[in-house]
């Protein structure tokens, strides 16, 4: 029998992750995948594909609507699908090459197959040819991610009602394609398939978009996002989804108000659930809470010893790059390090046209708790380079202790926030005030300038812009 000091189940950006800091610590490790690439969803069905798509779509967008005001001219700018996907698909390929790579230089043994707890510190792997065999560790991770949330009365088919795995792999646009759920799934697929033709409506439960960034901001992305043709119905409670000769008629309230949708293709995306179940570790004893995400304490341990889980499969949010540092930071508890992670400094993007990003406190967080705050913002137009770029739209935000003047938290609506956003981030992990940003020379002319602004006007003394 094999036998390891970790054994990870589940390849996405945590277990990955984890196995290549398991790696370098010099622990023998082991990852076991049920798919046949590594990579998990994000890599494999969601951040990197969609993220693929999107930079496509919004390149067509310029040179079909932009690229004029440039002196560029692009006549009869037209989509060619098919090798936008086959692109999409090499950019896959190439990454799960890049983490088999990593796998093998950092020499983590990987195994294709179902991992199974059967006792703690042995795991059975069930492979796909139906062979079993069991390996022996001192140390167990979960990192076996989430799936996507069904709805009871619209059961995925995989071709008319689709989730984000199929929604990514459309051969046509579809001419009326219905989101439910407008969340960072819904809103960036909607964006996608808007830009390449579809005509978008999206179904909402809730009276806003963007539920968890700053109101202000998503209430500014859900006009951008308005004026690019895509359709909102807020306040509505899907309550049917009917599919007849493959098309879609889906049945909505808002207030005493029903509504009727019809579509070709709908994507539910009303959240994902963890994939905590048929791993075996119920049966040894691991306790889950209400929402079926099994319950660690602030070392990623289970309340079995040796059992650890990560990502996804634990409560906060579901972002790659919080299960990635998860990841590193379980490994390290287990080598005997000190791991931490501040869950104060973690970023959460939305990756449309603008781009939404925020960490920290929104506004109405600071409200809510009672918080003495300051807000500065600064708008993009007010920037040589956003002028330049011809890229006007968003601002940058602040929120800072009216006391302390420590930032609370950083909101940024831009094309490039995903990047902007990383600034505020250190800052806040090192406990800094709006103050250290605004005072912090940044280069000109750059995007940037309006973050450093952002963070001036907490205090009425940006540069640029009239303050009263």
């Amino acid at each position: 029998m094999d036998k390891f000091d970790v054994v990870i189940i589940g390849s996405g950006p945590g277990g990955y992750v984890a196995a290549i800091r398991a790696g370098q610590l010099g622990l023998e490790t082991a990852i076991i995948e049920k798919d046949k690439e590594l990579g998990g969803t994000c890599l494999n069905v969601g951040c990197i594909p969609s993220k693929a798509l999107l930079t496509s779509s919004n390149h067509f967008i310029f040179a079909k609507k932009e690229a004029g005001k440039h002196g560029i001219v692009i006549e009869n700018a037209s989509v060619d699908l098919a090798k936008m996907q086959q692109r999409k698909d090499k950019v896959v390929k190439t990454m799960n090459s890049g983490v088999r790579a990593l796998m093998k230089t950092n020499k983590v043994t990987t195994f294709e197959g179902v991992g199974t707890i059967t006792a703690p510190g042995k795991v059975s792997i069930k492979s796909s040819d139906g062979k079993t065999q069991e390996i022996e560790t001192k140390n167990i991770i979960i990192a076996t991610g989430s799936a996507a949330v069904e709805l009871p009365f619209a059961k995925f088919d995989g071709k008319t009602i689709v989730s984000s795995t199929e929604a990514l792999t459309f051969t046509e646009p579809p001419p009326k394609f219905l989101v439910i759920g407008a969340g960072a799934i819904g809103l960036e697929l909607g964006s996608v398939w808007a830009r390449l033709g579809s005509e978008v409506t999206i179904l909402e439960f809730l009276p806003r978009i963007a539920v968890g960034f700053d109101l202000e901001l998503s209430n500014m992305l859900q006009r951008s996002l308005t004026a690019q043709g895509i359709t909102f119905h807020l306040e509505t409670k899907v309550s049917a989804v009917k599919v007849d000769n493959g098309r879609v008629t889906a049945t909505g309230n808002k207030g005493k108000e029903e509504l009727k949708f019809d579509a070709d293709k709908v994507l539910v995306s009303v959240g994902r659930r963890p994939f905590s179940e048929g791993l075996g570790a119920e049966k040894v004893g691991v306790e889950l809470d209400e929402k079926k995400r099994i319950k660690v304490d602030k070392h990623f341990k289970t309340n079995v010893e040796g059992i650890y889980a990560i990502g996804d499969v634990i409560a906060g949010p579901m972002l790659a790059h919080k299960s990635s540092d998860e990841g590193i930071a379980c490994v390290e508890h287990i080598a005997g390090k000190a791991g931490h992670i501040n869950y104060d400094a973690i970023a959460g993007i939305i990756y449309t046209n603008p781009e939404l990003a925020g960490v920290g406190l929104t506004e109405e967080q600071a409200k809510e708790k009672g918080i003495d705050y300051r807000v500065g913002k600064f708008p993009f137009r007010a920037t040589g380079r956003a002028v330049a770029n011809e890229d006007l739209e968003g601002i940058a935000k602040f929120i800072a202790d009216a006391k302390t003047d420590r930032i609370l938290g950083a909101h940024i609506l831009q094309h490039a926030a995903s990047e902007l956003i990383a600034e505020a981030v250190s800052v806040i992990e090192f406990g800094g005030s709006s103050e250290d940003l605004g005072r912090t020379c940044h280069s000109h002319p750059t995007l940037s300038e309006a973050v450093k602004e952002a963070a001036l006007n907490v205090e009425k003394r940006a540069l640029h812009i009239m303050n009263r």
